[in-house]
């Protein structure tokens, strides 16, 4: 007898994050990877589709329907992330509100911030109570070998569209860093200066524990990848809590913006 299809659900979880606490995931983007980077260490593998142009690619009744079976969400907060960039979804306004007046919880989004000098992404995020924006790099040359986002986008345009975004964003701003090596001093001053310019509400620096498989692996929106036998697993060699600790405390001191890292068990998983 064959067994019916079950459908996949658009919401995973609770994951458990050292940034956000007990979440639930909101995944706006499907199955297939969607992003405008195919960045060297993501867990999700390698995007199967690079693109910069919006599109729905999940419908908000669907996900409102996902997100009903996991009522009374025992959660802190709902984050959308999942299998790309969010913003490339031209329904992200509508999920986001959707779900906070479904769930009564603080909504976060997780980007890259590649869209961020669109108004009507800006508009979106702005719904959100908590966005994060990705920043791993302030050289050009090393934020284009790291992120290897789509032509013809560039760090200056990134720095723009996060510097508009701020002037009208009213909820919790993060900036996100993943720092693959030790940065020198003249990259940690210039971070600095630029944190100093954008005056986040926080600042995250991490490192990358997770393996990046040769092929998306859906299961590594959560905290526990189902990687298969056959799959061919890229390992980084991270950074220790120490050396991370230390370059967070010098970060915060010059900036006075809190700035966290991850505990050291959760670099060892």
């Amino acid at each position: 007898m064959v067994k019916p299809h079950t459908p996949i659900s658009m919401v995973y979880g609770p994951v458990q994050s050292w940034r956000f606490g007990r979440s639930l995931g909101i995944d706006p983007i499907g199955t297939t990877s969607v992003c405008s980077y195919n960045c060297v260490y993501c867990q999700l593998g390698h995007i199967e589709r690079l693109q910069s142009d919006r599109q729905c690619f999940v419908p908000t009744e669907q996900i409102h329907q996902d997100l009903m079976a996991f009522a009374p969400w025992d959660v802190d907060a709902i984050t959308l992330s999942g299998s790309g960039e969010p913003t490339l979804a031209l329904n992200l306004g509508e999920i986001i509100t959707m779900a906070q007046q479904v769930t009564q919880r603080p909504v976060g989004v997780l980007t890259n911030g590649s869209l961020l000098s669109d108004p009507q992404v800006q508009h979106n995020l702005g719904q959100a109570d908590a966005v994060a924006v990705k920043l791993d790099a302030v050289q050009p040359t090393l934020w284009a070998k790291i992120n290897r986002p789509v032509a013809p986008a560039s760090l200056p345009e990134l720095w723009d569209g996060i510097q508009a975004f701020r002037q009208s964003y009213k909820g919790h701003l993060a900036i996100q860093t993943m720092v693959l090596s030790p940065w020198d001093e003249a990259s940690q001053a210039t971070y600095v200066q630029l944190m100093k310019a954008i005056a986040p509400d926080e600042i995250q620096i991490n490192t990358p524990t997770r393996a990046q498989p040769d092929r998306h692996v859906l299961s590594a929106r959560g905290n526990a990848p189902n990687y298969s036998p056959s799959d061919s697993l890229r390992r980084f060699k991270f950074l220790s809590f120490d050396v991370l600790q230390q370059m967070s405390d010098r970060i915060q001191a010059a900036t006075q913006i809190p700035t966290r890292c991850p505990e050291p068990d959760l670099l060892t998983r």
